[in-house]
């Protein structure tokens, strides 16, 4: 089956009347159904329509993939298209546009398919480890970081690339090996300058760093990291407007006093609790 080429897909009101007028267990999921309702959930997946993007194309997606209705080569080929320019990097480096959408969900989709490949295990090593350096290029290069969008719902793409990240980590296939380079991506989203995040993102970034410290991730890899912030933000003074330095500032410090709450309860990392609160102390 090819999800893109070979299957004709609903239209948008189409697709929206079939779901939203049935729950996925009221569904006969034959092999038709399935094939051209997710290739026209795919296609429509960064629909500006909030209730057909979140509550019922990413909620059937949860359903059909937690309750094994999507076969495992079925979901290596979802993955596959996921990973294209035309989804994860569709628009990429647009701000302000509704391709966000699209980049923003297929991120929420490829955390489902990791979710299911953390239980079932039918990706290869090296399509996991793709799908990593896929997610690190992805999470540098996005360019819009809006939370909640007025009238068009959750865009979020910082939070939900994050979620992608947390299954990464849960993957017996990553190891800390790889550890470093997706602590380098994520800690890019912190050194936001021009809003200050408002939606949980720091909250939604700190689990897959908690996922890694519960991993046995060196805890001076992390504070080697944390440290640094100070660094970047003397770089950063030197060349913002003093309002987007604020700005900054800001994210740092709500990612630091976010982080020392996940990691005040964990007596194996003490000394790090110590390194962020010197670094919180610095910074204002």
């Amino acid at each position: 089956m090819n999800l893109i080429e070979n299957i004709i897909p609903m239209k948008e009101k189409e697709l929206k009347h079939f779901l939203g007028n049935r729950k996925s267990e009221e569904i006969e999921w034959d092999e038709k159904t399935k094939q051209t309702v997710v290739k026209s959930m795919l296609i429509h997946i960064g629909s500006p329509d909030s209730k057909l993007r979140d509550n019922l194309i990413y909620h059937t997606f949860c359903q059909l993939i937690m309750e094994n209705k999507l076969e495992k080569h079925f979901l290596c080929e979802l993955l596959e298209t996921c990973l294209s320019d035309q989804f994860l990097f569709k628009g990429i480096g647009e701000k302000d546009t509704d391709s966000v959408f699209t980049r923003s969900f297929t991120s929420l989709l490829i955390a489902l398919i990791l979710y299911q490949d953390n239980r079932d295990d039918f990706l290869s090593v090296a399509k996991v480890l793709e799908v990593k350096d896929k997610l690190i290029s992805y999470v540098n290069l996005e360019k819009d970081v809006r939370g909640y969008v007025k009238e068009k719902g959750w865009a979020h793409s910082v939070a939900h690339v994050a979620d992608a990240f947390d299954e990464l980590v849960k993957s017996k296939k990553i190891t800390q090996s790889n550890y470093p380079e997706m602590l380098q991506a994520i800690f890019g989203k912190i050194y936001q300058t021009e809003s200050v995040y408002i939606h949980d993102e720091e909250e939604r970034v700190i689990v897959p760093i908690v996922q890694m410290i519960d991993n046995g991730l060196e805890k001076e890899v992390l504070e080697t990291f944390i440290k640094n912030i100070r660094n970047e933000l003397e770089i950063y003074k030197k060349k913002l407007e003093e309002e987007n330095y604020w700005f900054l500032v800001a994210n740092c410090k709500n990612f630091l006093k976010s982080l020392l709450l996940e990691i005040l309860n964990k007596p194996s990392v003490s000394s790090m609790q110590a390194v962020v609160i010197q670094t919180i102390k610095e910074i204002y």
